[in-house]
């Protein structure tokens, strides 16, 4: 199903975008405090919530969950 291809690809790039090498030798800061490399982890962690969320409110498995719960 498209849902599950879209899900599985977007999964995939934010397993690519966690390792992030392109900022280990960077030593800049942004807003003049947080080193790039947290800055960086920090819009990945609000981006993999936001996808999560996504998922749970798009793909959940609510024909399973009604199966489990007994309703037919």
């Amino acid at each position: 199903r498209m849902k599950t291809a879209i899900i599985v690809i977007v999964f995939v790039a934010l397993a690519v975008l966690h390792q992030d090498a392109w900022n280990w030798d960077k030593a800049d800061l942004v807003f003049g405090f947080i080193p790039v490399g947290l800055a960086y982890h920090a819009c990945y962690s609000i981006a993999a919530a936001v996808f999560w969320a996504c998922v749970v409110k798009f793909a959940w498995p609510t024909r399973l969950e009604e199966w489990a719960d007994g309703a037919d």
